[in-house]
């Protein structure tokens, strides 16, 4: 399937791996020029150059900033103005005790999660519109929907995008003009974080990381994780031109794990 947006350019966050990787090698792929954006500079330019030796004569940019600051922004715009997709992506909070959370902790789950995302759909939203094509998809969480106990940074601050979103992206002056705005929620993605994560599960129950990754897996409908691979392929398509329709929606993709009807 031709996704119709070759040509177009791209902002994707939290590229040099794991599901932002996969969203940006998805899009190069399609034709889409992309600037990738991480913090650190040899992964960064790592992925970059993997990009490179995929793409067909489409542009590969990569800025080593730190997206959640004016100034790393600032560097991003430096490089390229106009975005027609954009990827918010962040590593999310460590996990832990509600009670040992201090106003600093929560301060900086909200800004990567949840304003960093916001101040990036404010600074490209208004030129997609003028330019009658848009669409910008929020990397979250599954927990969104189904919330952890340990995981309360996370459950918060991107709930809280989750809510903003459900308001803008109906905008007409948004979506009338091409613009869409989307969450897309991973389950168990086979990713650095969900290595760490089960190194820490490891660690506190003595069981095998091997143990514990196939506990996980049981609890999936399709008994394993998923892949940044497949990742990216569900967020091109929801920056395509097929997806015009679908706005304003939280896509979960976990196996089958979400046990709820709606």
């Amino acid at each position: 399937m031709d996704l119709g947006i070759a040509g177009k350019w791209a902002l994707v966050g939290g590229a040099s791996k794991g599901l932002g990787f996969g969203c940006a090698q998805a899009l190069v792929r399609e034709g889409v020029n992309v600037l990738i954006v991480a913090r650190g500079a040899e992964a960064l330019q790592a992925a970059a150059d993997k990009l490179k030796a995929e793409a067909r004569g489409t542009q590969v940019l990569a800025v080593a900033t730190d997206i959640t600051t004016p100034a790393g922004r600032e560097a991003i715009f430096a490089q390229h103005k106009d975005f027609d997709i954009v990827v918010t992506n962040a590593g999310g909070p460590p996990p832990g005790d509600f009670r040992d959370w201090d106003r600093e902790a929560w301060i900086k789950a909200v800004d990567a999660n949840m304003l960093t995302p916001i101040e990036l759909i404010k600074a490209t939203v208004d030129g997609m519109a003028e330019r009658g094509f848009g669409r910008i998809i929020n990397i979250t969480s599954s927990a969104v929907k189904a919330p952890i106990d340990i995981l309360g940074l996370s459950n918060g601050a991107r709930s809280g995008l989750t809510g903003f979103v459900a308001g803008v992206a109906r905008n007409p002056k948004l979506a009338a003009r091409g613009v869409t705005i989307n969450n897309l929620l991973p389950g168990a993605f086979d990713t650095d974080r969900l290595k760490a994560t089960m190194v820490g599960a490891s660690q506190k129950t003595g069981q095998s990381i091997d143990a514990v990754a196939e506990a996980r897996k049981k609890t999936i409908p399709a008994q394993r994780f998923g892949t940044s691979e497949e990742f990216g392929a569900i967020c091109a398509f929801l920056c395509s031109q097929h997806a015009g329709y679908m706005n304003g929606q939280n896509v979960l993709a976990d196996g089958g794990a979400y046990p709820g009807t709606y």
